[in-house]
């Protein structure tokens, strides 16, 4: 079967479509034929080496399809069924192994690239809103890089539980896509020269409870200087690269701050929430109260091309390989 693989660490250009043998299931485990796989950060930071993987790695942590196969001891699912799943490496591929307890089953009414698409992003959204920082009605948020694939839904989600959101993007385009989603206001950060003094300015001279902050480095300290007393920064990413080390008493002299770096994995730890969570993000699709944009399909040969569009920010909202279909652009355009 065909897979992307990489032999070493660097930019896009060491992912590579490869022959490699059809994978077998084990005690527990079930072989899924892959209809599709998001494209997020975290594979990114696989194929730099911020996180360790073992080498050769297929990269790919996000994954919607068909269960072909299933190894001893399997009850959770069956041949045949539609499934989509998180957090398991090896998802840009033909097929993947999962281990069967981590796998979803889909609705008949949720499609293998709505799946693909919003359960890594959707989980870590309702996690973000619901307990690293349980947003309630009347909270200003002020949420960097508005309008990427994770800035959709978390607006979103954000202005459903009756937040405001104060948005961040590059350009008016982007401040555009994330106004359409229900930010109440937008920062362009290339045109402002002091970040937290607009954001008071906009939010009636005061700093916001929280921010979400999935960029990191470039941002990290506008964040904690946007924040009120008491205040709390999720910085659940690390886009523009990791935060340096810094002095704690940096929160206690911007107003007893509270500084939270969560991760998706310790908030669906046992099946139940795992799939408690996908409920709830289900729910939330077929309600409308997120609606999933994919605004960029790639066959799986240009893996490479899909980290290069995601990595400089060339595109919004979700990217997902299809490892079955013919090459195709961003927005879905047929490509020659």
């Amino acid at each position: 079967m065909r897979a992307i693989r990489m032999d070493e660490v660097g930019g896009p250009e060491v992912l590579r479509e490869a022959e490699v043998d059809q994978p077998r299931p084990g005690p527990g485990e079930a072989v899924v034929e892959v209809a599709a796989s998001g494209v997020n950060f975290l594979d990114v930071y696989h194929r730099e080496g911020r996180y360790d993987v073992p080498l050769p790695f297929t990269p790919g942590s996000e994954g919607a399809g068909t269960v072909v196969e299933i190894g001893p001891g399997v009850a959770d699912v069956a041949v045949g069924d539609r499934v989509g799943w998180v957090e398991v490496p090896g998802s840009y591929a033909e097929r993947a192994v999962v281990d069967a307890s981590r796998l979803v089953p889909l609705p008949d009414d949720i499609g293998f690239e709505t799946a693909a698409a919003v359960l890594l992003q959707g989980m870590t959204a309702h996690y973000l809103v619901k307990d690293a920082y349980p947003v309630q009605e009347g909270d200003t948020v002020l949420l960097h890089a508005a309008a990427g694939g994770m800035g959709l839904l978390l607006t979103q989600l954000v202005t459903h539980l009756g937040g405001r959101v104060i948005g961040t993007t590059s350009t008016e385009a982007k401040a555009e896509l994330a106004r359409r989603a229900g930010a109440a206001e937008v920062i362009l950060s290339s045109a402002v020269d002091d970040l937290p003094a607009e954001v008071r300015r906009l939010n009636g001279g005061q700093g916001v409870p929280v921010v979400f902050d999935g960029v990191g480095a470039h941002t990290f300290d506008a964040s904690l200087a946007a924040l009120r007393a008491r205040g709390r920064l999720v910085l659940f990413g690390a886009a523009s690269g990791a935060v340096p080390p810094f002095d704690p008493m940096r929160l206690a002299h911007g107003g007893s701050l509270t500084l939270i770096r969560p991760s998706l994995g310790d908030f669906i730890a046992d099946r139940s929430e795992l799939l408690r969570r996908a409920d709830d993000v289900f729910a939330w699709v077929r309600s409308k109260a997120l609606e999933v944009a994919v605004t960029g399909r790639y066959p799986l040969s240009e893996a490479a091309r899909a980290h290069s569009d995601l990595e400089a920010r060339r595109t919004t909202g979700k990217l997902l390989l299809l490892p079955g279909a013919a090459a195709v652009g961003r927005e879905g355009e047929p490509r020659s």
